[in-house]
């Protein structure tokens, strides 16, 4: 991935250095002609300004005599040592004056390359007082032509006519073209260095990141990453992966926990079934324990039944699309109802139980087959830890737009150590292992009914037994009839 993304940069870094250093070579190239050919113009407009002073009707005596005319040699002189360039001076009378010879010594080639309809043309222009300044691509070679009109008494009288070969314009652009590379190397080499080591930085924890991601991938859910490291959205990144891998750390504790606590469950009546139904089998119990053995086998099988039919409640509520079915019911009834069905190990246990409630009928807008499972599960979790003799209340109260319910019972209550994890899956207090067979799954899914109905259902503080509560929200229309 390191070698991808250094890739890519340098790349960028490489195209946008080019295409800097192509506009800075284009932009100085172009700078640089105009300069020269400004340089040019301002010889032409000396020579043009020597030659509009010549008080001469002519130019047959140019190399002597007038001082004017030997400084006008000069200048052309060293106009054409610089530039390799033909120079005439024209006057209206016809006069013409220029380096042809020279010119041809220097360089015949290019002296043979001029072109007589050009220069013409050109002096046509200069003549009606235009300043010219042109590059012609015409011919063997291309060339740069600079003319500038030279004034007596506000009169164009002649015109000064200069050309020189494109390349005597643009020589040096060579070595500029060479420093331009030379930097244009050095930006991509020191750019590369400074990516290479901001990348290897900045990447290290994305690296170290992947690696733990791996680790998490492969069933390692203990593995953490340093969170103070890098750029600020790696460190957020950072945060969230620790995060999620201690919650996934935690999913599969809570899985083997699962698995564990449900072997157990499984297990035990699972054996008793087993080891009396070989006995049976094998007529090792008495004739005269038959039926009870029997009725044993029968109680251990309604738990196991009982386990799956719990388990299988929490898993369908713990699917996405689980959502309750509101329909508006009365509370009271329902506690009414709960109390007839257990009836038997109410009496049985010889429990004194009652029904108070404040508003009669209240009715509530909830899933009532859910929150009945709720009302028999606390119903049968106080059955369980209830003594004989003891008390059960099951109370309704309007507070505002709420219902509360609440299911008190007189039993030992719940242990200080024992409130944080009483709604937790497969827990059951020491005291629930001797006084009775839970297999600690009815609070679990009451709380998941709760959240459901986006409520919550809490353990109270008493002083005496155990105290649950929940809350429903209040209807005002008048409540279904039960089904019959």
């Amino acid at each position: 991935m390191f070698t991808r993304i250094m890739a890519v940069v340098m790349i960028a870094i490489l195209l946008t250095t080019a295409a800097l250093s192509a506009v800075w070579w284009v932009t100085l190239r172009s700078r640089q002609i105009d300069a020269r050919l400004e340089a040019l113009t301002a010889q032409a407009r000396d020579i043009a300004y020597l030659a509009a002073n010549l008080n001469s009707t002519g130019f047959e005596s140019y190399f002597y005599g007038n001082p004017t005319r030997a400084y006008l040699a000069e200048k052309a002189t060293r106009v054409n040592d610089e530039f390799g360039a033909y120079i005439a001076v024209v006057d209206r009378r016809g006069n013409v004056m220029d380096n042809l010879r020279t010119a041809y010594d220097e360089d015949p080639d290019f002296v043979y390359s001029l072109s007589g309809e050009e220069i013409s043309q050109a002096l046509v222009r200069i003549l009606s007082g235009e300043t010219i300044r042109l590059r012609s691509s015409a011919g063997d070679a291309p060339t740069f032509t600079v003319g500038v009109p030279f004034i007596q008494n506000d009169t164009v009288t002649g015109a000064v006519f200069i050309q020189t070969r494109a390349q005597r314009i643009e020589s040096g652009l060579s070595e500029t073209l060479g420093s331009i590379i030379a930097v244009a190397a050095a930006m991509i080499l020191l750019s590369g260095v400074a990516v290479f080591l901001f990348l290897r930085s900045a990447l290290r924890p994305l690296g170290r990141l992947t690696t733990a991601a791996g680790a998490v991938a492969g069933g390692d859910f203990t593995v953490r990453v340093e969170e103070n490291r890098g750029a600020p959205e790696l460190r957020e990144m950072a945060r969230t992966f620790n995060a999620m891998a201690s919650k996934l750390q935690g999913v599969e504790e809570g899985r083997r926990e699962f698995v564990a606590n449900v072997s157990h469950e499984l297990r035990t009546p699972i054996t008793s079934i087993r080891g009396f139904a070989e006995g049976l089998a094998d007529g090792v119990i008495p004739e005269e324990d038959r039926e009870s053995t029997l009725r044993l086998i029968a109680e251990e099988s309604k738990r196991v039944s009982g386990l799956v039919t719990d388990l299988l409640t929490l898993s369908r509520m713990d699917r996405e699309d689980a959502k309750p079915d509101f329909t508006v019911f009365d509370i009271n009834e329902m506690l009414r109802r709960a109390v007839i069905r257990r009836m038997n190990e109410i009496e049985e246990k010889r429990i004194d139980i009652a029904c108070e409630c404040e508003t009669d009928p209240c009715p509530v807008r909830a899933d009532s087959d859910r929150i009945e499972q709720v009302v028999i599960n606390l119903l049968d979790n106080a059955l369980r830890f209830t003594p004989e003799g003891g008390e059960i209340r099951l109370e309704s109260a309007v507070r505002g737009g709420e219902v509360e319910v609440t299911v008190r019972d007189s039993g030992p209550g719940v242990a200080p150590e024992d409130r944080e994890r009483v709604f937790e899956r497969f827990f059951t207090a020491d005291r629930a292992r001797t006084s009775g067979k839970g297999t600690g799954l009815g609070l679990s899914i009451c709380r998941r009914i709760m959240e459901l109905h986006g409520r919550q259902i809490v353990l109270l503080d008493t002083d005496r037994g155990a105290a649950f509560r929940f809350t429903l929200e209040r209807a005002e229309s008048r409540p279904q009839l039960p089904d019959t």
